[in-house]
């Protein structure tokens, strides 16, 4: 018989290198983020204060998702995932029931965004922007959930190879021709279903990254306005002070040296200039509120974005490395059931089952990762929007 050449290791092109080093080593441009909201740090999200943070620009990722991966929250989203999806039966759910498994993990839920922007001015832009917000975030759980189920296809696709590559022997002269038909069998049904993953040009990504990178932008323009009055309803009210403290000396000054009619014209001069100057506290709580809004969107923004790289990078590995496995058994296929190439194929899929399956691990990990971050962000947001209708009730 004619002899293909399986001595040699997969290709980078039939079985991808590993994101891992590159994820692991991934670099967080802080300063580029905006500045962060009040010091308080939430369980599972990253950690900010007022003040700027000098930090390396590049961490160790490996220590900051082992204790991501250990919180309660992180624990409790994927319990919810994984009760849900299972109580949801196929993983090839219809609209109506992706809806539903979405209420049940997306928190706070869309009623809730609704109920609270119902008190916010529809024409203003910053109620436009954090609704904007609001409608990412929950466009990219959707993703998340949908790759959550192209997860579990993959696994029960991969179910059938798993049991082969443990009894399947590995000398060549101890296969005998039963087991032969038996992983000849196993390819076919591998070869005859699509690849679980979307390819990695898919659009999806390149949306949503597109859609969170362009709202940034306008939050952070925004920002940068609310950061100037903000400033400048500070110079004002300091200015006042100063005044305040200046004019009462001239009085004074003036009170011992000038006659009484000098006196009521400065007296005059003083309430005069101070009325301009004066700014009402519940506008500075009002400015201050706003900018609290525009920060934890700009936040969740960048990071969000981080994520969808870090889970893009997984899915184009696993997608890739799906397509080397079909090449490799489209090759058997047209070798009909010769032992040989059978033995071959057994043998290079033994060398990267576990990594792919870490791979597997690793994207599920990431997949909880960004559901419970998307939670947090929705949640300090919806914070800062009922924050000034508490201080006006």
């Amino acid at each position: 018989m004619q002899c293909l050449s399986f001595n040699s290791k997969p290709s980078s092109s039939s079985f991808p290198t590993s994101p891992r080093a590159q994820i692991q080593t991934q670099s967080f441009d802080l300063e580029s983020c905006t500045p962060a909201s009040q010091g308080n740090s939430t369980e599972g999200t990253p950690r900010s204060s007022t003040s700027t943070t000098h930090l390396s620009p590049t961490f160790n990722l490996t220590r900051e998702y082992t204790l991501a991966v250990n919180t309660n929250s992180y624990n409790e989203i994927r319990s919810r995932i994984e009760e849900n999806v299972i109580e949801s039966g196929d993983t090839d759910t219809d609209t109506d029931t992706h809806q539903l498994l979405l209420s049940q993990v997306l928190q706070p839920n869309r009623d809730s965004v609704h109920q609270a922007l119902r008190h916010t001015d529809p024409r203003a832009t910053l109620t436009r922007l954090v609704s904007t917000y609001f409608d990412h975030s929950e466009n990219i759980s959707t993703l998340c959930l949908l790759l959550y189920h192209y997860l579990c296809r993959a696994r029960t696709l991969y179910a059938p190879i798993s049991d082969l590559l443990q009894v399947f022997p590995h000398e060549l002269s101890s296969i005998n021709q039963s087991q032969c038909d038996w992983a000849f069998d196993v390819f076919l049904q591998f070869y005859g279903i699509d690849n679980p993953f979307p390819r990695p040009d898919s659009h999806n990504f390149n949306e949503i990254r597109r859609s969170f990178s362009q709202l940034k932008e306008q939050l952070d323009q925004h920002l940068h306005k609310s950061l100037s009055r903000g400033r400048f309803l500070h110079r004002a009210t300091t200015g006042s002070a100063i005044c305040l403290i200046g004019t009462v000396v001239g009085v004074v000054v003036s009170a011992v040296i000038v006659s009484t009619h000098a006196l009521a014209a400065v007296v005059g001069l003083f309430a005069t200039s101070l009325w301009p100057v004066y700014v009402p506290s519940h506008l500075k709580k009002k400015q201050l509120a706003h900018m609290a809004q525009l920060q934890a969107a700009s936040r969740g923004s960048y990071f969000h974005n981080q994520d969808l790289d870090t889970i893009d990078s997984l899915v184009s590995w696993l997608y890739n490395a799906v397509e080397g496995h079909r090449e490799l058994m489209r090759l058997i296929l047209e070798r009909d059931r010769d032992i040989y190439p059978i033995h071959q194929v057994v043998k290079q899929l033994r060398n990267n089952h576990n990594e792919f399956f870490d791979q597997l691990k690793e994207l599920e990990d990431h997949i909880y990762l960004c559901f419970n971050a998307v939670n947090k962000f929705r949640a300090k947001l919806l914070e800062q929007l009922h924050l000034p209708q508490s201080s006006n009730s």
